[in-house]
């Protein structure tokens, strides 16, 4: 049995995420439950049904936030900002 909080703690590559669901899983007797998004493999809802768009959703969030990361370091480096993290000693 593989429990997670949600869908996208599964993963958020939905090709990889669908494989697991699909095949893997029930290939090897294995039962998946995401608490908050409320899937079941082991029953037949609703919410198993829409899984796919879920997992397609969670992929785009991923790709979206990462562009929002990647523009904001850009502006912070035109604008000449530190962008390192602190560092562990001092010269």
């Amino acid at each position: 049995m593989v429990v997670t909080k949600d869908l996208s703690r599964l993963g958020r590559d939905y090709i990889k995420t669908g494989y697991y669901i699909e095949n893997y899983f029930p290939e090897n007797k294995i039962r998946y439950v995401s608490i908050l998004d409320g899937i079941d493999t082991y029953s037949e809802t609703i919410n198993n049904d829409i899984t796919p768009f879920k997992a397609i959703l969670n992929d785009m969030y991923a790709k979206d936030i990462s562009k929002k990361i990647r523009s904001v370091f850009k502006e912070k480096q035109k604008q000449g900002e530190y962008l390192c993290s602190i560092s562990a000693y001092r010269i």
